[in-house]
């Protein structure tokens, strides 16, 4: 149909449709790319390794008064490092994936570690948010994969996923470090996403203003034995909700 276009939510997905699927795009057709990607667990891929964010467990450590318990909602979850951590801690976790590989190792996981993880293969913008809110929403690596109109579908799920109070934490490319920097608009002109969006901090703050930051740094490079995962190409922010909520801005 060449007129098919009618709401928002149209406008969205033919924007996804323009990206190839081999570009690591976050829809249902690079779920293959993604499912692809995990199936070798013995590849040196760095994040592959069952250990924690540095920043999320330096995060929990008392400085911040983040909660040690409640409801987390992990988007992109992978191998489930991060989930199963945050389970360990005493969370109730959603964790999210399109690739059924990587979910079935993060329940591997789980059960190893002898605690209670859900894991749900969906994608993020089609995936229904719960009765209740989150405590805890967490993304170490799904953000940056997504192409630049999405970043308003983020903001919407996180506006309904996000308790009044509760806290964002996120981990993704920094500018100079790792990921394309071109502009957004070329990205439509060549229809890849490089490998993922690099951000400035600048960029990150102007993005989640609507959130209350309360620290953005560079991620800490951590030994392979160190037992936490640490990339210094990666920024690490954690942002909290006002009580008051926010208004929302749609899609």
């Amino acid at each position: 149909m060449r007129r098919s276009i009618r709401t928002v939510d149209d406008v969205l997905r033919m924007l996804d449709a323009m990206f190839d699927a081999q570009a690591d795009r976050w829809t249902d057709r690079g779920a293959d790319w993604w499912d692809t990607f995990y199936v070798d667990r013995t590849r040196g891929v760095p994040f592959f390794r069952s250990a924690p964010d540095e920043s999320l467990v330096t995060w929990h450590d008392g400085r911040f008064a983040m909660p040690g318990s409640g409801r987390a909602l992990d988007l992109g979850c992978g191998p489930g490092r991060n989930a199963v951590w945050l389970a360990g801690q005493g969370y109730r976790v959603d964790a999210l994936d399109l690739s059924p590989a990587a979910l079935d190792w993060g329940r591997e996981r789980a059960a190893e570690t002898g605690v209670d993880v859900s894991f749900v293969r969906a994608d993020i913008f089609e995936w229904q948010v719960p009765d209740g809110s989150y405590d805890l929403v967490y993304d170490s690596g799904c953000f940056h994969h997504l192409p630049p109109h999405r970043r308003v579908s983020y903001r919407s799920l996180l506006e309904r996923a996000l308790a009044p109070e509760g806290w964002f934490g996120l981990a993704c490319f920094a500018a100079g470090a790792m990921g394309s920097e071109a502009a957004d608009e070329d990205f439509y002109r060549t229809r890849q996403l490089g490998g993922g969006l690099a951000y400035t901090d600048g960029e990150l703050r102007g993005i989640f203003d609507w959130l209350s930051e309360v620290e953005l740094r560079r991620m800490h490079e951590m030994e392979v034995d160190s037992g936490l995962f640490g990339e210094s190409f990666l920024w690490a922010g954690l942002f909290r909700r006002s009580p008051e909520g926010a208004g929302s801005v749609g899609g």
